[in-house]
């Protein structure tokens, strides 16, 4: 059997299966499978939340500059959490760190809910603020899963197609949450997002529950910060792009169609998000890092095109679905990119995922600027 201490690990991650042959590319779809559910859930919390908060602050906040600030604070909140989750999933396990996340998303959830029954602003900006703190845990699955094969990029196409799952179900379970809350408006999809989480919790459960390895191995030596500097500047963009255009897209959509419309724009914006990487999966091959960068970026900027001309909703959700696919891509390649030379330490995953994150907040805050 082959020591564990053998295996690449992304920022001392720990192991959840035995890696196989040199050049092995098999995925160990026992240990994928917790991953994957875990992120799908956590993906479907961020889809609801993500579609209520342009249109919450649009309603509570008290001056018209205030708008976009709940939309913002997740991804600040997000942008914070990176360095203390990368450290964590280090320190005290995969299973620990990402139910802390989870269950500050489920806490965030509930604010979320009282705030809209109560039209109390600040409590929306606080509920926003911790469910991106757990969107911010979220990311770092796709690092998770890089050990779960011996080349982790099959693992990872798995994990970011099991979130498509996510964008089907959010409309109907949108619209079904919207009706049992009926009058609150928005409060029953923010209970959605916060059972969401909750059964992320549970499926990060079954994750083992490993202590990190007090050394490196000697002949594993860790990457230096130049090497993530391109994929680190790529991926940002992309970030800004997406959450610029992405913080907009309810305001515009909601300005030219009935608010169900909202959610149905956000969905195809996020089954574009994750449905390149299920396809991919079959030929994983093709995946290779700078080129599906590149076409990442042209597919933001054609989607960016898409939303100026567009004046009806189809166009809008025509556009985002341009811009998920982009970020799809972008995010894919640039994940692959970080990775593709060993193992990278937890202090460079935590302040590349920051970063990106950084990026998010700058574009939400400008999301006013196309709105």
């Amino acid at each position: 059997m082959t020591s564990m201490t053998d295996m690449p690990r992304a920022g001392q991650l720990e192991c959840i299966c035995e890696p196989g042959a040199l050049g092995d590319t098999v995925v160990h779809y026992p240990g994928a499978a917790p991953l994957a559910a875990g992120f799908a859930f956590s993906v479907l919390a961020q889809v609801l939340t993500l579609s209520v908060l342009p249109l919450a602050g649009l309603s509570l906040a008290p001056s018209r500059g205030l708008v976009t600030l709940p939309y913002a604070t997740f991804y600040i909140g997000a942008a914070l959490a990176s360095l203390p989750a990368s450290l964590l999933l280090d320190t005290v396990g995969r299973r620990a760190a990402f139910s802390l996340g989870a269950s500050l998303g489920v806490a965030g959830g509930l604010v979320l809910v009282w705030a809209l029954v109560s039209m109390h602003f600040g409590a929306l900006v606080l509920g926003a603020f911790w469910l991106g703190i757990a969107g911010g845990f979220s990311l770092f699955y796709r690092h998770a899963a890089m050990p779960v094969a011996r080349r982790g990029g099959g693992a990872v196409l798995i994990l970011f197609g099991a979130a498509t799952a996510a964008s089907l179900i959010a409309p109907t379970l949108a619209g079904l949450a919207e009706a049992i809350a009926a009058p609150q408006v928005f409060a029953g999809t923010a209970a959605a997002a916060a059972l969401a989480h909750v059964a992320s919790l549970i499926a990060t459960a079954v994750l083992p529950n490993q202590r990190r390895r007090e050394q490196e191995p000697k002949t594993m030596r860790a990457q230096g910060w130049r090497s993530i500097l391109l994929p680190t500047a790529i991926g940002t963009l992309g970030w800004l792009a997406m959450t610029a255009l992405m913080g907009a897209t309810p305001m515009a959509v909601i300005g030219c169609a009935p608010s169900e419309a909202v959610v149905g724009a956000v969905a195809w914006h996020v089954m574009a998000m994750y449905a390149p990487s299920l396809a991919l999966a079959f030929v994983p091959r093709l995946a290779a890092p700078v080129p599906l960068s590149a076409l990442g970026c042209l597919l933001l900027g054609a989607g960016a095109a898409a939303f100026t001309l567009s004046a009806t909703a189809s166009g809008f959700s025509a556009a985002a679905a341009l811009v998920g696919s982009g970020w799809s891509l972008a995010m894919l390649g640039t994940t692959l990119w970080v990775h593709r030379n060993g193992p990278i330490s937890r202090w460079l995953l935590g302040f590349h995922d920051a970063t990106l994150l950084t990026g998010a907040v700058l574009g939400a805050l400008a999301a006013n600027i196309f709105a």
